[in-house]
C-alpha cells in the first residue's frame, strides 16, 4: 500500500454532482409524500377516467377523452410545478431547511436548479402514466411532439415561478391554503374539464390569459386539432414564466 492512499481530499464535490444528488433527493421526497402523490398522480388520473367515462360535462363533438387528456396533462404540470412545489418549499422555508441548505456548499441557484430538475422528473412520470391511461380510454393524439414538449416546458417554467414566489413570500400555512385554493379554482375555470366556451364572454376573455388556460388550450390545439404550434398560447406562457421567475428571484425570502 503506497503512502497517501487514504489521504483526505477536503473540498466540495463538483457542482454537477451536487445538483444531481440534491435533485435525486428532492424527487424521492416528493414521491414519498402522500399529499403530493394525491395532487400529482391520483387526482389527475381520477379526473381523466371519471370525465372520460361518465357524461358529466359537455365537451363538444368527438370523444370526451380527446378533449380531456390535454387539459389533464396541463393540470398535472400545475399540480407539480405550482401546487406541490409551493407547499413543499413553503414548509421547508418555515422549518429552516432552506436556510441550512443555503449555508451548505450547494449554492442557492444550484438548489433551485435541483428543485426544478425534480419537478421535471416527476412530470415525465406523470405524463407517461396519464398518456397510458388516456390511450387505454381511446385517446387518439395528433400534432407535433416538439410543440407539446415546448408547451409543457413553458408551462413548467411559468408555474414554477409562481409557486416559488408564493412559497418565498407567504407563511407556510397561508401558502398551503392559497395553493390548494388556486388549484381548485383553476381546475374549474382553467379549461381543464370545462370548455372555456361555457363561460360568459367577459369572463372567458380573462380566463384565456391564465397560464393553465393557455397550456390546456395550447395542448388541445396540438393534440386534438393537429395544429403545428399555437404561438399565442406559447407567448402567454412565456410572459407568465418571465414574470413569475423574475418576481420569485427578486422577492424570495430564505427564512
Amino acid at each position: 500500500m503506497s503512502a497517501g492512499t487514504y489521504t483526505p481530499r477536503p473540498g466540495a464535490a463538483p457542482i454537477g454532482r451536487m445538483i444531481a444528488a440534491q435533485a435525486a433527493f428532492e424527487t424521492r421526497m416528493l414521491l414519498r409524500n402522500g399529499e403530493q402523490l394525491l395532487l400529482t398522480v391520483i387526482i389527475p388520473s381520477l379526473l381523466l377516467v371519471l370525465f372520460s367515462t361518465v357524461d358529466i360535462v359537455d365537451t363538444g363533438s368527438g370523444e370526451a377523452v380527446d378533449f380531456l387528456a390535454p387539459g389533464v396533462l396541463a393540470l398535472a404540470v400545475m399540480s407539480t410545478a405550482f401546487t406541490g412545489q409551493a407547499i413543499g418549499t413553503g414548509f421547508e422555508r418555515r422549518y429552516g431547511v432552506l436556510k441550512r441548505l443555503g449555508a451548505s456548499p450547494l449554492p442557492r441557484w444550484a438548489l433551485m436548479t435541483a428543485k426544478t430538475l425534480s419537478v421535471l422528473v416527476t412530470e415525465v412520470l406523470q405524463v407517461a402514466l396519464l398518456t397510458v391511461i388516456a390511450l387505454a380510454l381511446g385517446w387518439s393524439p395528433r400534432g407535433n411532439p416538439f410543440a407539446v414538449f415546448l408547451l409543457l416546458l413553458l408551462g413548467t417554467a411559468a408555474f414554477s415561478g409562481l409557486g416559488l414566489l408564493m412559497a418565498g413570500t407567504l407563511r407556510a400555512e397561508a401558502t398551503l391554503a392559497a395553493a390548494n385554493l388556486v388549484f381548485l379554482l383553476l381546475l374549474v375555470g382553467g379549461g381543464v374539464v370545462v370548455p372555456l366556451e361555457k363561460f360568459p364572454g367577459e369572463a372567458r376573455a380573462v380566463l384565456e390569459l391564465l397560464p393553465i388556460s393557455a397550456l390546456s388550450d395550447g395542448l388541445r390545439d396540438v393534440l386534438q386539432d393537429g395544429a403545428s404550434m399555437p404561438w399565442g398560447a406559447a407567448a402567454i406562457l412565456a410572459v407568465w414564466a418571465v414574470l413569475g421567475l423574475g418576481a420569485a428571484a427578486r422577492f424570495f425570502r430564505w427564512e
